[in-house]
């Protein structure tokens, strides 16, 4: 267990370093291609289009803005204010400024949640209060998409980002004790021998 201050050290650290490199950040993933991770989420949801979707730590809203082509509604979240602005001026969407940490989040509300490198930043001794308040706020059989970069369940600061690095089994573990039932995981980039594929990703039914 973590005293809540230093939490929230942690937290304000990570935010820090995201605030601080918005626009280089914005530049460098502009052209990322998540496409497969996008899929995966849409293609288990199983209700009637347009569908409800929390893309959380949203970013600069590259994904909000493919959501909504796609005709989804969708809504950000994020706990940096630069990457707040960026995402309603690009996307068009209803962005909400939250901590990771402190998420307030409306009950049943959506059909899917977007957690693509995101949820990486959240202490091990947080994750299962961040879990649960995503699994609260999917309507009943909605889906969770989540895609973290792997490791050997190691958990410190990288430069000046914090972060968590599972292995399949502790990730499985985790989502199965907050409440969600597996659907499928991979690794990416596909076509990679296991080696070159640093990020595990997985999908979840509320």
């Amino acid at each position: 267990m973590r005293d809540p201050k230093e939490l929230e050290t942690i937290s304000e650290r990570t935010l820090d370093h995201y605030r601080g490199s918005a626009e280089s950040f914005r530049e460098n993933t502009r052209d990322h291609d998540v496409s497969q991770n996008i899929a995966a989420l849409l293609r288990h949801i199983r209700a009637p289009s347009p569908l409800q979707i929390l893309d959380l730590g949203c970013g600069p809203g590259r994904d909000l803005k493919t959501f909504t082509a796609l005709g989804h509604v969708a809504v950000g979240v994020d706990g940096a204010e630069p990457f707040v602005e960026m995402a309603r001026a690009e996307s068009g969407c209803e962005v909400w400024h939250q901590n990771l940490l402190q998420l307030d989040l409306p009950d049943g509300r959506f059909d899917g949640v977007f957690a693509n490198a995101v949820l990486f930043h959240v202490p091990s001794a947080a994750l299962a209060q961040v879990l649960g308040c995503l699994h609260r706020t999917l309507k009943p059989q909605g889906v969770l998409f989540c895609s973290n970069p792997r490791g050997d369940n190691q958990e410190g600061w990288s430069g000046e980002r914090y972060g968590a690095w599972y292995d399949w089994p502790a990730w499985r573990e985790r989502m199965l004790a907050a409440g969600f039932e597996e659907i499928e995981h991979y690794y990416r980039p596909s076509g990679l021998p296991r080696a070159q594929q640093p990020w595990l990703a997985s999908v979840w039914r509320a």
